[in-house]
């Protein structure tokens, strides 16, 4: 087996690309395509340990103050204001990223507050480089999942390698409930 790994938003239209398998954003279906929900992940607000000092952050209601870092992707801050109890601020309160990765990482340099997945910031947040504000979520939903060709629906190749990204998946979810688990007990 050949891996090749490739960025994008990839086609499902698996007659028109050379692809076996695609991991993709969401879960969305489509015609001729099986599709396996591979991750799911809670939303909440983050910030850098400096910038959260700075701007004496404690409540969330302090938010409609900051500078909110946005995704085209799914941006959820409406929901999670909403989700708060608070009035959203008028929107857009702060630049728009392509995607979740770039507004966190503009987070973690002071730019200002995203609203980053659970799943993705872990470890971002055990070492120091982000602090997660407030206990509001915007609740979980499939942010990735393995997408392949109904007709190939049992091809070892296909099966083998979504077997093993779902098991990666999987050993990482206990590795951080394990290591939140420890932190809570210490």
């Amino acid at each position: 087996m050949r891996l090749r790994v490739s960025d994008g938003a990839p086609s499902l239209d698996f007659a028109s690309n050379e692809a076996d398998l695609v991991i993709q954003w969401t879960d969305a279906p489509a015609s001729g395509v099986v599709t396996e929900p591979l991750m799911q992940s809670a939303r909440y607000p983050v910030i850098s340990p400096a910038l959260k000092v700075k701007e004496a952050v404690d409540s969330p209601e302090d938010l409609c103050r900051l500078t909110l870092l946005h995704d085209e992707t799914m941006d959820a801050w409406k929901t999670w204001f909403h989700s708060a109890g608070i009035t959203p601020p008028v929107f857009p309160r702060g630049p728009t990223f392509p995607n979740c990765e770039l507004a966190t990482t503009a987070a973690e340099r002071g730019q200002g507050v995203s609203l980053a997945y659970d799943a993705i910031v872990r470890a971002t947040l055990a070492e120091g480089r982000l602090v997660r504000l407030f206990d509001t979520v915007v609740m979980p939903f499939v942010i990735y999942s393995v997408a392949y060709p109904q007709a190939r629906a049992e091809d070892p190749m296909i099966r083998e390698f979504s077997d093993w990204v779902h098991d990666e998946v999987a050993r990482e979810d206990v590795a951080a409930t394990s290591r939140s688990v420890e932190s809570l007990t210490r």
